[in-house]
């Protein structure tokens, strides 16, 4: 394999100056500049890229941890980051978890053996302990607030976008409200689970535990809540739902087991992506391009903001 010293031979220049052309670094007259060049093009070399790295001390590697890459929440995550990549000398690895522990681990393995330089926690399944346990290996930034820790992140405030939606439905009327939720045992969902108890407390009406549907993340969700709805005595009003997918299930799915919306029941979707706007249905707007790719920023920069919230705003359609 042709390296830097062959080259040097055949152009007649010295290592350094063949260096330097293939670094495009420090000054090299144009006539040893073209005889490198041309001495490359003869030889067929080839950069050693991991030379390079080590040399540099960096991979200029990121590792983007998903659960899912078929979910739209994530894949506007993803365009936020790789379209800010795309201005830096970074790459990106995705690494989806599928919610399981040890591929989370393996993706925090990579930064502890130096194949990353910073990894992307979109939403997590480990535990604070192993974090914590990783922290000095490189930058890990979360997807969720961590305000109070070491870790840098930006995130919705999931607690405050909760209450919005319900005191908005509580304004229409609305007393008797559930939710879907894709998990319930997720950091975010632990904080919309809190908003939801505080704001019925409030409102003195009693905690419903059958008026909360897991594990909707897609369309074809919408008509399995639908169906559980029908099933329920005394069946919820108006309904919160963390994914606009979902939503646009239920609201698809409505007619045909007979539910007419908003009269029946009223639905709050969210992120605002083209399905809600396509459909008319109202939802919580998160700008999750932007969070995309103030997350990258925090992985590569030490001058991005450490903790950043990002606002939410409620978006009036006619699902309410």
């Amino acid at each position: 394999m042709t390296n830097i010293r062959d080259i040097a031979k055949l152009a007649g220049v010295s290592k350094s100056t063949v260096s330097r052309v293939i670094n495009n670094e420090g000054y090299v007259s144009e006539e040893k500049k073209e005889a490198v060049q041309q001495a490359i093009k003869i030889s067929n070399y080839q950069k050693n890229m991991n030379a390079v790295r080590l040399s540099a001390g960096k991979t200029f590697l990121i590792g983007v941890v998903i659960p899912f890459s078929d979910h739209p929440y994530f894949a506007q995550l993803i365009k936020g980051i790789s379209n800010e990549a795309l201005t830096t000398k970074y790459h990106l690895i995705l690494i989806q978890s599928d919610y399981k522990e040890s591929r989370e681990i393996e993706a925090l393995d990579m930064l502890k053996h130096k194949l990353i330089d910073a990894l992307i926690i979109c939403s997590r399944i480990c535990d604070w302990s192993v974090i914590d346990q990783y922290e000095s290996y490189g930058p890990i930034v979360l997807c969720e607030d961590t305000r109070g820790k070491k870790t840098p992140s930006t995130f919705i405030d999931h607690y405050k976008s909760f209450i919005t939606a319900l005191e908005y439905l509580y304004q229409k009327g609305h007393k008797k409200i559930g939710y879907c939720i894709g998990r319930r045992s997720g950091p975010n969902s632990l904080r919309r689970e809190s908003a939801y108890k505080n704001f019925m407390r409030k409102i003195n009406e009693p905690f419903r535990p059958h008026y909360i549907f897991e594990h909707c993340l897609y369309f074809e969700d919408g008509e399995r809540v639908l169906k559980q709805i029908r099933e329920i005595s005394d069946p919820p009003t108006a309904l919160l739902v963390t994914s606009d997918q979902v939503a646009a299930g239920i609201l698809t799915c409505s007619q045909k087991e007979k539910i007419v919306i908003p009269e029946d029941l009223a639905i709050i979707g969210f992120d605002n992506q083209p399905i809600a706007e396509i459909m008319n249905i109202t939802t919580i707007e998160m700008p999750l391009v932007e969070i995309g790719r103030k997350l990258f920023l925090q992985a590569v920069s030490e001058e991005a903001v450490f903790h950043e919230e990002i606002d939410i705003r409620l978006i009036e359609r006619k699902t309410v």
